[in-house]
């Protein structure tokens, strides 16, 4: 069977992410299915329809499967949803061809069955999306949908996610499937790597677990590796490590970074950390091994919010994280999520007094958390009437904290931030993507948010 695969995200900010998953699924339908890649993200608003009826109407294919990576972009303060821009990727696939639509994807697992209907889809495939092999093997032999694990139809309830077993690396499709690859390695040569799947933190607002399963699932360091020496070889100037929490397992960060090193890879590379309390000689082993760039999910800095987020660390653990990366010359960033269950003006003002002691680092603020189906804060905010009964969570529902509103987070952040463009916040964070684009213009390479603490 011909199968189209299409890439919905359009997000470009602070840059553009290249779609991993689809790689994944790709290389999990061939050989036994011809595979074609259609990436929006490079396109313009007038360019997207015309690009699906081209694609559709050159391979002629059998199936469509739509990935959804975001439902919206998260940022209460800036919120951009994204249904309507599905829906009408959909309305165009279905306009161009009678082919059956196949949903899959982050976004998509969170809210299956509402997104089935939403979008008019035929089926979506809940979890892992080397899943969708056996969907489209079904679809070809005509032999129906409904007894396979993770897929889901429209009109029937959506089935748990679908997660392989422990120990498991999936197969990769060389990114050079994807026509837009040439454009990726313009707009700061950034490719992604995943070291790992599943989530064994049980933060109060986090999709991971939901998305990837609660069991940490790690893959072999040496594949990983020799993954990405093919990606330099492709031309990539920046590895990404895509993984929820590159150091859920430290050992395992460890043991992958070594690789890097044994390889002989040359790619800067940078992850997503936690603060936790590292070893001794963490950081140092991540720059030895090429690490150049840390993001921090810390949240919050008070030790009264800490917990009511289900965070595993403190405010004592962040500086030290954060100490030590520094001192091993890494560059560095903070994800901050203000506004969740207790917030208070007091509680807002340690986060941002503990936030000035964060020399040399990018800090992301978002006013706001998104309440996503599944969680904790979601139970939290139905149990309290913050969310009605029956209400669905597609449209975006952010938490409000009852002693502080999320305008006036924002203000004070604002406030707070004025004249200090490593705080990202608000309008600060088009005039941080403006500068971070026309560095990747230039022909640098890389995130560059530590351009913003120079500036």
């Amino acid at each position: 069977m011909r199968v189209l695969l299409l890439s919905i995200n359009r997000l470009r900010f602070p840059y553009p992410v290249y779609p991993i998953g689809l790689d994944y699924v790709a290389a999990a339908l061939a050989p036994a299915h011809e595979v074609r890649l259609l990436d929006l993200c490079p396109l313009e608003d007038g360019e997207v329809g015309p690009a699906i009826d081209s694609a559709v109407r050159e391979f002629q294919p059998g199936a469509v499967g739509i990935s959804i990576r975001n439902i919206d972009n998260l940022d209460r303060v800036r919120l951009q949803p994204f249904v309507s821009e599905m829906r009408a990727v959909v309305d165009r696939v279905r306009a161009a061809t009678s082919a059956p639509v196949v949903l899959g994807g982050a976004g998509y697992t969170l809210y299956a069955a509402e997104l089935l209907d939403a979008l008019g889809a035929d089926h979506g495939v809940v979890g892992e999306g080397e899943r969708a092999r056996a969907l489209f093997d079904a679809l070809e032999a005509d032999s129906g949908a409904a007894h396979l694990p993770g897929v889901a139809s429209r009109g029937a309830p959506a089935p748990p996610p679908a997660m392989g077993p422990p120990g498991t690396s999936p197969l990769r499709a060389s990114p050079a499937v994807n026509p837009a690859l040439g454009w990726y390695l313009r707009k700061g040569g950034i490719l992604g790597v995943q070291t790992q799947r599943g989530c064994a933190f049980r933060c109060s607002y986090c999709t991971y677990p939901a998305i990837e399963g609660g069991t940490l699932r790690t893959f072999e360091p040496a594949g990983v590796a020799a993954e990405a020496r093919r990606l330099e070889e492709l031309g990539a100037k920046f590895l990404c490590i895509t993984d929820g929490v590159f150091n859920g397992d430290p050992g395992h960060a460890l043991a992958v970074a070594e690789a890097f090193r044994r390889t002989g890879l040359s790619l800067p590379w940078g992850a997503f950390f936690a603060p936790l309390r590292p070893p001794p000689g963490f950081y140092e082993a991540m720059a030895r091994a090429g690490c150049t760039h840390v993001e921090f999910g810390t949240e919050s800095l008070s030790d009264a919010m800490l917990p009511r987020l289900r965070k595993p660390f403190r405010r004592a653990h962040v500086l030290e994280a954060h100490a030590a990366a520094r001192a091993a010359g890494l560059n560095l960033a903070h994800f901050l999520l203000l506004g969740g269950p207790g917030e208070t003006p007091g509680t807002v003002d340690e986060t941002l007094d503990a936030a000035e002691a964060l020399s040399g680092a990018a800090l992301f603020f978002f006013c706001g958390i998104r309440i996503h189906a599944g969680t904790e804060m979601e139970a939290l905010a139905r149990s309290t009437g913050q969310i009605a009964t029956g209400q669905s969570l597609l449209e975006p529902v952010f938490y409000e904290p009852t002693a502080i509103s999320l305008a006036a987070i924002a203000e004070r952040v604002a406030r707070r931030g004025a004249g200090r463009p490593e705080w990202i916040t608000g309008s600060g964070a088009d005039a941080a993507a403006a500068l971070v684009a026309r560095l990747h213009a230039r022909g640098e390479a890389g995130p560059l948010w530590e351009k913003l603490v120079l500036a």
